[in-house]
């Protein structure tokens, strides 16, 4: 019975992450804070699901949405022309009528990621991690102000090419640049506000951050879209895939490094990991490129979940495995196989999904404007948003939306954000995250 259960669920939260991975802006761990207060609040009437059921479904809706997710984020993720060139190779293969190639190139290594997970990481991870995990403990503060000094250290001027040299240039050029460290700047300041002094009820502390999150991801790119003027061209379906073994070889590779990174280190997330794995991996290829960042995302979402359930390791990383770990106390052997086998039949057929679902929105997109798609999901997570922390969330949403337009309106990288969690995070691992605090008026 139990495996019927674990194979209901797995199946269940699949089909779930198809509608919620095709709306642009609406993110896995949104209702999953949702399925966590609905569980709680049945279990304090005496009603009770069990783990073999909430489990594989939630590990479905996560390994379904990390791969599923990639449609929206090519389709209805379209740049205006003057940004053609400045934009991810996922959005040229939008403009060049190519989307449904580059969402199904991506979803080959999402593909490939779930190999990776079950066949590779799978076995060895019980035996390996917990050592690595006891070495690496001590250094982790220092990892992380690495992490972060290279991500500002890396941003690239984008203008003060042309013109004669001058204040204008050189102000040209930091444009960009000065955008980026602003933005890290503001996130962090909003991160130690909620660290410290969050206006959120502590009834729902588990969710403190999804308001913040959602304005400065999620909102930005809704309105985006929503107020852009692009025509998305018509898109060509193809037969057949232009990739050849030798690209998914390094794009496994290369994705692998990055999400597991990510997934392993505290607060670094896929968008981090992706990056410094591409860079350490020299990776120009457009289509090893899409095919890492599909690696990169499920390994980050997927594997970070699973972390949870290795025995003998005991760390959490990711806020699914945060607000899973208030239901359910992991550690068996049971119940990391449980998850591991979850995890293969959500990916084979989400994948198996990905191809019917691209060729509807694509439809979709050819007869419904896409603003209208983005307004739709602007409205969905506003009523999430409000839904879970009520209207002090939706202010805490509004204000990071302001921080989060600017890397958008000065072409800077939307990676910049995190510094709502690398910035407090690297600080309190540092030990001086309460004297930061106090010198904002935060604490006393």
């Amino acid at each position: 019975m139990v495996v019927v259960n674990v194979i209901i669920g797995a199946c269940a939260g699949t089909l779930a992450s198809t509608l919620l991975s095709v709306l642009p802006g609406l993110h896995v761990y949104n209702v999953i804070g949702l399925l966590v207060m609905l569980q709680l609040t049945l279990a304090s009437h005496g009603l009770t699901v069990g783990p073999e059921v909430y489990l594989p479904f939630m590990t479905g809706m996560i390994v379904g949405w990390s791969l599923l997710n990639t449609i929206p984020a090519v389709l209805l993720g379209a740049p205006d022309e003057s940004a053609l060139f400045t934009v991810l190779p996922g959005q040229k293969y939008l403009m060049f009528g190519r989307g449904y190639e580059g969402t199904m190139i991506t979803g080959v290594g999402g593909l490939g990621a779930v190999i990776l997970l079950v066949c590779v990481v799978g076995p060895l991870a019980p035996r390996l991690l917990p050592p690595v995990q006891e070495v690496m403990r001590p250094h982790m503060h220092w990892i992380l102000w690495i992490i972060i000094t290279y991500i500002l250290m890396s941003e690239w001027p984008k203008g003060g090419n042309w013109g004669p040299a001058g204040w204008r240039k050189f102000m040209d050029a930091w444009r960009s640049l000065g955008a980026g460290l602003l933005t890290f700047l503001l996130a962090a300041l909003l991160g130690f506000i909620l660290l410290y002094r969050s206006p959120v009820s502590s009834a729902v502390a588990f969710q403190n951050i999804m308001p913040a999150f959602v304005g400065l991801f999620a909102v930005p790119w809704c309105l985006v879209n929503m107020l852009s003027g692009t025509r998305i061209p018509r898109q060509h379906l193809t037969e057949s895939l232009d990739i050849l073994p030798e690209h998914v070889l390094r794009g496994v590779g290369a994705g692998g490094l990055g999400g597991g990174l990510a997934a392993f280190f505290p607060v670094v997330t896929g968008g981090v990991g992706g990056l410094l794995a591409g860079h350490a991996t020299a990776q120009r290829d457009e289509r090893v490129f899409l095919l890492s960042q599909g690696v990169s995302k499920l390994v980050y979402y997927s594997g970070a979940f699973l972390l949870l359930f290795v025995p003998g390791l005991g760390i959490t990383r990711g806020g699914g495995a945060w607000m899973v770990r208030t239901l359910h106390t992991a550690g068996t052997y049971g119940d990391y196989f449980m998850v591991l086998a979850a995890m293969a039949l959500s990916g084979a057929i989400a994948f198996l999904l990905m191809d019917p679902l691209t060729r509807s929105v694509i439809r979709l997109i050819e007869k419904v404007d896409y603003r209208v798609a983005s307004a739709v999901a602007l409205a969905i997570i506003s009523a999430l948003v409000y839904a879970v922390t009520g209207w002090i969330g939706l202010g805490i949403a509004a204000v990071a939306t302001g921080i989060g337009l600017n890397p958008v309106l000065f072409g800077s990288r939307r990676l910049n954000c995190l510094g709502i969690l690398l910035l407090p995070i690297a600080c309190n691992m540092s030990g001086v995250g309460h004297h930061v605090a106090a010198i904002l008026g935060l604490v006393k």
